[in-house]
């Protein structure tokens, strides 16, 4: 008699992961589907390569950012479906070349010098050259909810800037929780954020968690930024000129303010003016 662990226990075929290829059958246990590794019931990411869980679990409970982005009617992709960022009829880059040059600079800009992080499709991402070479992977589970969450912001827009949007997909769903588990945020956690769920096309998310920013410091250049944005991102092209308009008119006394935001994202500031005055000057 052939093994359960091996056969599905419907149809007898083999089987492995979490459904059966050949008859769809839910099968017992959970594992990744990237590395075969047993999962815990209410894991969403596989703690050896990092890769999401494809079952349900992945739709637990909703946390605030989750929330969040249900009430402004947009949010992560549903259980089972494909990411924004992976779907062809809705290409990541498709507010222009403006945002994407956005993500240029801001990945570019925010790498830090430390170890990889470790996740799935490593050895196939030209970001994790470091560990094909030797270096040490960072575990991120032995950092604090913010600390992972910057690493993986970090790892997101490297792969992004490179022009790896496969790299930047399969890393995209664990920032984002990792920063809605981090919760409550500063201004630039809710800054990463939204530029987190811009690079996935979740715009109605991001202009939500920008919305957060502004709520606190309506002149606040990177929340206007986010804002402007997603709502170009939505279509919303006058909401998203007032937001640009904003900045134009706001931004020589505001760019020179010591906020710890500010000096993070300086050669992101540095343009930022610019493309304002460029979107306005075309919408």
């Amino acid at each position: 008699m052939t093994d359960k662990k091996n056969a599905c226990p419907s149809c007898g075929k083999p089987a492995a992961g979490n459904f059966c290829s050949n008859c769809g059958t839910t099968l017992g246990g959970r594992f990744c589907n990237q590395c075969g590794a047993s999962l815990d019931g209410s894991a969403k990411f596989c703690n050896q390569c990092g890769a999401r869980s494809s079952d349900g679990a992945a739709g637990a409970g909703p946390t605030r950012g989750g929330a969040s982005r249900a009430r402004a009617g947009g949010g992560a992709a549903p259980d089972g479906g494909v990411h924004p960022l992976a779907a062809g009829n809705t290409p990541w880059w498709i507010a222009g070349a403006a945002m994407f040059g956005m993500i240029l600079v801001v990945g570019w800009n925010m790498v830090q010098p430390a170890g990889p992080v470790a996740g799935p499709g490593q050895g196939g991402m030209g970001a994790s050259a470091g560990a094909a070479n030797g270096a040490a992977t960072t575990d991120i589970t032995q950092m604090s909810p913010r600390e992972a969450a910057d690493r993986l912001f970090n790892r997101v827009m490297t792969t992004a800037s490179a022009g790896d949007t496969a790299g930047a997909q399969a890393f995209l769903p664990m920032a984002i929780g990792a920063y809605e588990r981090a919760m409550p945020l500063d201004m630039d956690g809710y800054f990463h954020m939204a530029l987190l769920q811009i690079t996935g096309a979740e715009y109605d998310g991001a202009l939500a968690v920008a919305q957060e920013i502004l709520d606190v410091y309506p002149d606040h250049l990177l929340g206007l930024a986010s804002a402007g944005d997603a709502a170009a991102g939505a279509g919303r092209m006058d909401e998203a000129r007032e937001y640009f308009t904003h900045i134009i008119r706001v931004f020589d006394a505001e760019v020179g303010r010591a906020l710890p935001e500010y000096e993070g994202h300086q050669s992101y500031l540095t343009e930022l003016k610019a493309r304002a005055e460029a979107f306005v000057s075309a919408h």
